[in-house]
Parts: structure tokens; sequence; C-alpha cells
């Protein structure tokens, strides 16, 4: 899996369910974006909301970059650069549950509650080099 991992992505799509399975909005908004570049030993990923904030608002965006591994199917990045700061350092590396379809990768983090609701993300990547 590790192999077919090193590349550039693009993100395709983020679909958010709440613990009943019911599809709920994301953070990432209705137009997700997002790059991620995987080499040897590091990665690195920027994503957010693709769309332009309106007038006194923001739009959710992260980026983050570390050392990464697969165990079986699971990704995890020891994070050591990143924004918003909390993802940086001992305990906090991204672990995500990692599958393939076809040629795209698609990730499931851990759900985290977001604006009170328990939320389970699964982000599609489409690879581009």
């Amino acid at each position: 899996m590790r192999e077919r991992i090193i590349g550039v992505w693009r993100l395709l799509a983020v679909e958010a369910r709440d613990p009943e399975g019911r599809v709920v909005p994301s953070e990432y908004g209705p137009c997700p974006m997002g790059t991620a570049q995987f080499g040897p030993e590091r990665m690195m990923a920027a994503l957010g909301d693709g769309r332009p904030p309106a007038a006194g608002e923001s739009r959710h965006w992260v980026t983050y970059t570390g050392l990464w591994q697969v165990e079986g199917e699971v990704l995890r990045t020891r994070v050591d650069g990143a924004h918003p700061a909390d993802r940086i350092g001992i305990g906090s590396d991204q672990v995500r549950e990692c599958r393939f379809e076809g040629a795209r990768l698609v990730l499931r983090p851990p759900p985290r509650r977001v604006r009170g609701t328990l939320q389970q993300l699964e982000l599609t990547w489409e690879k581009l080099a």
C-alpha cells in the first residue's frame, strides 16, 4: 500500500455522517479543496472549504506536515508542522483508516465533534502524479 500512496493527490470529496449514518454538512463545506504530497518519508497536506468567504466570515482550513507510515490499513502521520498549531507534537499523530477504491484513496479519520455534532468523515483523493 505504501508505494501506491507515494505521490501527489487532489481532494475530490468530503462526506460527513452523524452517528445514525445520516449525511450532515462538514466544515469543509460543499466545495472542499486540497492537495497532499507523500514522499518516501514525509508528507504535507493543505485542505479546506474552497468557497470564498462572505464579508466578515472565515472558512475552515488545515495544513500539516510530518513523517508518515502505513500500518496495515492505517495511515499515521507524526505531525511536526501545522496550522492550527494544536496538531503538532507528541500525542497529535494524525491517524486515518485508509483504503483504495479503484485508483482513488479514501481516508477516514476518527470521529470528532463539529459544532456539537459527532461526525465521521471520509475524504476521497485522486492521484495526480
